[in-house]
This record gives structure tokens, sequence and C-alpha cells, in this order.
């Protein structure tokens, strides 16, 4: 017999379990002494192999083993590689002699590091998505309705308009309509601005209106471009109340916007450039301001469904154009007629081109 049973586990094979001349409790705690080397010499050859078959230390290995809680079922995936001994061990007893193991391998339990990859897929566990895939669905759901995408497409023209407007376009009641708007809101495709009683809807953005021309290609075919029905006349130069509409006031306005005149979203203010350019113009931008009413806002179109300056900005503008012979007005209605001095003059003050008759 070996005279030290606790020495190299290799010769395990070569002591003799049952020494008949020993008493029968001696020999009891023999057999208790090799079954506990038996097992630790399994658990330090699991891990030799695992270290070779990761190319890792033995000591990462270990690690790996207490950090990890060793499931009591394999996974489905795995009935294809070699069962791993630890699947059918108590999970108590191993915890409680990885410790020999760590001592084997000459290496505590400091640090960490992961075991080596699995070489199949776990099916059980999931995997942290960032939710940019559930985003992309819900827009994507928010278009795909035919009367929501009837909407989206007649306002990709950049022109505002009402729920109501935008429900006979769909071809739904009101009530629909609005469910519908509710939802292309709600996914940030369109927004709405209010103005006295009406609420206009116009397109979020440049990055909607480039969506769907994108998905116009891919569809194939071609849409119709909004026409408005109200008279050329009138569409083209008008009076909103006191201050100047139609496609020449919405120019004046962009080209307000353009050359940095405004600041502001929806109340407007003068930059300081903007005070220099209305008092060439021969506004007192002070006086204007002072004025009890707003002093400029963008006012929605409703034949462009864009918007024009209004407010007392607005109204002082028509009348330098009125007063400096830029435009005339009609005695029986509200539409405006731009002289050719007027487009020589809004061409050199402000870059708008104007065209003739």
């Amino acid at each position: 017999m070996s005279p030290n049973p606790e020495g190299a586990i290799h010769d395990l094979d070569k002591v003799s379990l049952l020494a008949k001349d020993q008493p029968l409790p001696l020999r009891q705690v023999e057999v208790l002494k090799r079954f506990r080397i038996g097992l630790q010499a399994l658990l330090v050859g699991l891990v030799g192999g695992e270290a070779v078959e990761c190319n890792q230390t033995p000591g990462h290995i270990v690690r790996a083993f207490v950090r990890e809680k060793i499931s009591d079922q394999m996974p489905a995936a795995s009935r294809n590689d070699a069962t791993p001994i630890l699947g059918v061990l108590p999970e108590s007893f191993f915890l409680v002699r990885i410790d020999l193991v760590a001592d084997h391998a000459r290496n505590r339990h400091e640090g960490s590091m992961p075991p080596c990859p699995q070489a199949y897929f776990v099916y059980h566990q999931t995997m942290d998505a960032d939710g940019a895939d559930e985003a992309v669905s819900a827009i994507a759901a928010a278009i795909g309705e035919p009367a929501r995408a009837r909407m989206l497409y007649s306002l990709i023209d950049g022109r505002a308009r009402t729920s109501t407007e935008l429900g006979v376009i769909a071809d739904v009641t009101p009530s629909t309509a609005s469910v519908h708007l509710q939802r292309l809101q709600t996914q940030r495709l369109v927004k709405v601005f209010a103005q006295g009683k009406h609420r206009y809807y116009s397109l979020a953005g440049t990055a909607v209106a480039a969506a769907l021309e994108a998905l116009s290609v891919l569809a194939g075919g071609s849409r119709d471009a909004f026409v408005p029905n109200t008279p050329h006349r009138l569409r083209a130069a008008r009076t909103c109340y006191d201050h100047i509409a139609g496609t020449l006031g919405v120019s004046l306005h962009d080209r307000f916007k353009a050359l940095g005149w405004l600041s502001g979203g929806t109340n407007y203010q003068l930059t300081p450039a903007g005070v220099k350019a209305v008092e060439f113009l021969g506004i007192d931008a002070e006086a204007t301001a002072a004025l009890r009413r707003r002093f400029a806002y963008a006012c929605v179109d409703w034949s462009e469904r864009r918007p024009h300056i209004g407010g007392a900005l607005g109204a002082a503008m028509l009348n330098v154009a009125l007063k400096r012979k830029w435009v005339t007005q009609d005695l029986d209605s509200r539409a405006l007629e731009v002289t050719s001095f007027g487009r020589r003059e809004m061409l050199a003050r402000f870059g708008l081109q104007w065209p003739a008759g």
C-alpha cells in the first residue's frame, strides 16, 4: 500500500481499496479516503480537459465554473457534444469540492474570466435588443395603412391641410380621420399647427418626405400633384385681412426666412439684419413692434397651404407695396396685381423673381 494515500492520484489503481490485514473500521475509513481522492481526480481531469479544449489555463476554467451556475438541464442543442460529467453530479458537492481543484490548479479565485464560447446557440437565452427594430416596425405600420398613406402623400407637396380635407382625400369619416392623424402624429410623421378654429397638418420634416419619395420609387408609378381650385388671380396675389397672401405672400415669407431677417418658430421677431432691411424700406420697426397686436407670425395661406407673414409687420409690408406701386388692388376683390416696377424692386431688394403678366 502506498504510504501517502493522498499523494499522487495517478497511483490510485495501484492501491488496494480493501486491505485484508486491517480491521474493518480502518478499512471503511480507507475506502472513504480513496473515494474522495477518486472524485478529486475526476474534477481535476475535467478541468484539465476543458483547459486543453478552450486553450486557457486551469485557473481560468475553475474561476469560470465557480461563478457560473451549473444548469441541471442540458441545452437541446448540446446533444451532439460530449455530455459534461458535471451535468449528473450534485451541484452542492461540486461547489464544496471545487476548492480542491483550485488548489491543484495553483490558482485561487482572484479576478474573473468568462468560459470559452459555446459552439452552439443557447436557445433559452435572449438577446438584449435596443428597440430600434420595434420603432421602425411601428413607423412602417403607420404608413402602411392605405388611408394614412393617402393622407401622407397628399402632404408631400409641402402644403398644410385640415383634418376634414385629409379625411376627404383618404375617403374616411371625420372621426376616423382624427384617429388616423393622431396615429401619424404619435409616430412623428406629421405635425399640427393651430390657427383660429382650424388645425392644419403637414409633414413633420424633410426626412419624412424623403422616406415617402423612396417608397414611391419602390412602388413604381407616379402620383398626381395637388392643384388648388382657387381662381388664378386670387391664388397669385391677394390680401388676407391687411397683409399680402397668395403665392406672392408665401414667396416673400420664404425670402425673409432665407435672408435671415426673421427668427422664431411661428411667432417671429426681426433679427438685426431684418431690422435694417425693413427700416430701409421705410418701416419703423420699433413703432411697429409697439402696436397692440401681434408683431409677426406665420399665417397659413388657404390656397398655398404654406405660411405668409401676418401681423403688424405683414400689414406694414402691404402698405409699403401699395404706396410704392409695387402692387395694385382691384376695387371689387382682394386680388393684387404686381406691376413691372414692383417686379424689378422685389428682385433687387429681396432676390424674388416674379413672372411677368
